[in-house]
C-alpha cells in the first residue's frame, strides 16, 4: 500500500498491529482521526495511554480493575462462596451481560497446553486454590472452553482440591438451539447425551 505520507504510514502500521484490523481498516480508521479536531485526537491518545499506564488487575481474582479489588470482588452483593473460573478476562464480561451468575471470578489466564508451552505453573491456580481454602467456597464452577485444553486444565485442578469439601461443576455444554445432530461434533453430542434433562425442565 502506497501511502503519501511517512506520518500517515507509521500510522497506518500502528493501528494493523491489532487484533483483526488490516491495512484497510486501519487506513480508515486514521484518514478518521485525520478528520477530528486535534483536542478529540488527543483525548483519544491520552486515554490509550493512561489505559496502559493506570489499569490494574484484582489481586483476588485477576479481572481488570481501577483499584486493588475489582467491582464485582469488592460488591457484597455477590456470593464469595461460588466462584466461576474462566480463560481470560473477556470471558467475565461475556458471562457478566447474561445477569445470570451473582457468584465472583477467578481468572486463570490461559489454559493447560503443553504443545504451546503453557503449564500450571504458567497459569493463576495456586492462587485459586488457596481462595477456595481461605474462604471457605462452596461451589467452583468451570466456564472453560470445551476443548481437550479446557478439560485437561479442569481435571488437574479438581486433582488439586481432592481433599478440600468443595462442589466442582462445569457450565451445560450441548447441542445449541437450531443446530443439526449431523454437524455436532461427537464430544459435544456426548456432553449432550449424558447432560439430557427431563422433558418437563427443558420446556419450561
Amino acid at each position: 500500500m502506497q501511502l503519501p505520507s511517512v506520518l500517515l504510514e507509521n500510522a497506518v502500521n500502528e493501528f494493523a498491529k491489532l487484533p483483526g484490523i488490516g491495512k484497510k481498516t486501519a487506513l480508515r480508521l486514521v484518514l478518521h482521526l485525520l478528520k477530528q479536531e486535534v483536542n478529540e485526537v488527543q483525548l483519544f491518545g491520552d486515554t490509550i495511554i493512561r489505559l496502559r499506564k493506570d489499569i490494574c488487575f484484582c489481586e483476588r481474582c485477576n479481572n481488570v480493575s481501577d483499584a486493588r479489588l475489582c467491582a464485582i470482588c469488592s460488591n457484597h452483593s455477590r456470593s464469595k462462596q461460588l466462584i466461576c473460573v474462566v480463560e481470560n478476562i473477556r470471558d467475565v464480561i461475556a458471562i457478566e451481560s447474561t445477569q445470570q451468575f451473582n457468584g465472583t471470578f477467578h481468572v486463570l489466564g490461559g489454559v493447560i497446553s503443553p504443545l504451546d508451552g503453557v503449564g500450571p505453573e504458567q497459569l493463576a491456580i495456586e492462587s485459586l486454590v488457596q481462595r477456595v481454602v481461605n474462604e471457605q467456597v462452596e461451589e467452583l464452577l468451570f466456564a472453560l472452553n470445551p476443548t481437550i485444553q479446557g478439560d485437561t486444565t479442569i481435571y488437574y485442578i479438581q486433582r488439586k482440591l481432592a481433599s478440600v469439601n468443595c462442589k466442582i461443576t462445569t457450565i451445560a455444554r450441548g447441542i445449541a438451539f437450531g443446530g443439526e445432530l449431523e454437524y455436532a461434533d461427537e464430544m459435544t453430542l456426548a456432553r449432550s447425551i449424558v447432560n439430557r434433562l427431563p422433558v418437563q425442565q427443558y420446556v419450561k
